[in-house]
């Protein structure tokens, strides 16, 4: 089984910020949209399991983590139950990022399902 690790802050950004590329200056490489596209949504199709790192930086914000993660339902299609058991990502001092992660994952499943 082959598993890919991304540590977001030295694999993608050091500061990720906005959802989309159009969102704002420096968007093109920070945002979650690039992340997901680029970085997340290869590493799922090329890899049995995936684990995604955000600690080191402790500003996510919600439309990043929505669009990264979130995204990799409404954009890629991905269902909840492809991610669960090939997915895993972690905040080592903000745990809420991952509840964060989680609620938009649902999300974008209630939004796949209706």
């Amino acid at each position: 089984m082959s598993t890919k690790f991304i540590k977001v802050v030295t694999d993608f950004h050091n500061k990720p910020y906005g959802r989309y590329v159009t969102d704002g200056p420096g968007c093109d490489l920070t945002s979650g949209e690039v992340f997901r596209k680029k970085i997340l949504a290869p590493a799922l199709r090329q890899y049995d399991e995936v684990s995604v790192d955000l600690t080191g930086y402790n500003r996510y914000g919600r439309s990043f983590l929505d669009e990264a993660f979130g995204g990799l339902i409404r954009e890629e299609g991905f269902t909840k139950s492809d991610l669960l058991p090939r997915l895993t990502y972690k905040h080592d001092l903000i745990p809420s990022i991952e509840k964060l992660i989680d609620d938009r994952v649902d999300a974008a499943e209630r939004e796949r399902v209706s």
